[in-house]
């Protein structure tokens, strides 16, 4: 008898760059494309255009060009988070059915206004953290205040969250901004009770990455240091929703010669004003190597 070995299919490692079409792609924006690409054998773009107050067709068609221009090739079509709404409302209904969501009706105002009272307010990456002013409020306040038109959010309830999750950790390929690496523990209420999705808006960033880069099949989540604090919340979102955990790979941001990190508004620095300017893919890449 003749035994066969099967050899186990190697990882695909599929990566992704997902800009927000709110401007024009800079030098960094450059930096985090090729990291991305030259990270994974398949690379995958997606417009994270959900924000449409912001987000302008001129900024989709200039964020195609730009790529194209840098010789960034990536599969199609493109994904675009306004087409998801319907996916995003099913990740909402699963958190509701788990009693982790609650209505938050308070204005900044209000939670500034808290924050300015408490003497030991908890602070988290972003700043000061929800005090939580809404999580308290009764089922039958919430559905009047709800009938009465009133303007609210939804947000996880991060102790319930945590509670349910267990203990969790996410895979650092890179390095985070204290040098972070390997299994790295999850803090499931760095951020407090974040918004995931408001009247306005069917899906906060935190929520609609983690299902979007699950519906992708993205393997390894590669972004600059600025965004390593949200992986907690994210791989937390992924448990409580049953997706599949991509890797990270954090990387040091590009900053200017003030040691700012680039900005949309300063079109100095834009991959469309260094094209026009002469300058080539290749010197892009060569200067931010080094």
């Amino acid at each position: 008898m003749i035994v066969m070995r099967i050899e186990p299919c190697p990882t695909v490692i599929v990566t992704r760059f997902a800009p927000s079409p709110t401007g024009l792609l800079h030098l960094g924006h450059a930096y985090a494309a090729m990291r991305a690409r030259d990270a994974g054998e398949r690379f995958l773009l997606r417009l994270e255009d959900i924000d449409t107050a912001r987000c302008r067709p001129e900024y989709e068609a200039a964020i195609l060009e730009d790529m194209e221009w840098l010789g960034l090739a990536f599969e199609r079509p493109v994904l675009r988070q306004s087409s998801r709404s319907g996916a995003y409302r099913e990740a909402l209904a699963a958190l509701q059915a788990r009693g982790l969501l609650y209505p938050c009706f308070c204005t900044r105002k209000d939670v500034a206004e808290e924050i300015a009272r408490s003497a030991e307010a908890p602070h988290g990456p972003d700043g000061p953290v929800y005090p939580g002013l809404c999580r308290s409020l009764s089922a039958a306040a919430r559905v009047r205040r709800m009938a009465d038109g009133e303007p609210y959010a939804l947000r996880l309830d991060a102790a319930k969250a945590a509670q349910q999750a267990g203990n969790l950790v996410f895979e650092e390929e890179g390095a985070g901004p204290d040098g972070e690496t390997g299994s790295i523990a999850v803090q499931p209420s760095l951020f407090g009770d974040v918004v995931l999705a408001r009247k306005e808006m069917p899906a906060a960033y935190h929520l609609a990455v983690v299902v979007d880069d699950a519906f992708q099949g993205v393997t390894l989540v590669t972004r600059g240091n600025d965004l390593f604090a949200a992986s907690h919340v994210q791989r937390l979102l992924q448990a409580l929703l049953g997706l599949s955990t991509p890797a990270y790979a954090h990387h040091r941001l590009i900053l200017d010669e003030r040691g700012r990190k680039f900005s949309k508004r300063d079109r100095a620095v834009t991959l469309r004003a260094l094209r026009e300017s002469g300058v080539t893919p290749n010197e892009i890449r060569a200067r931010l190597c080094r």
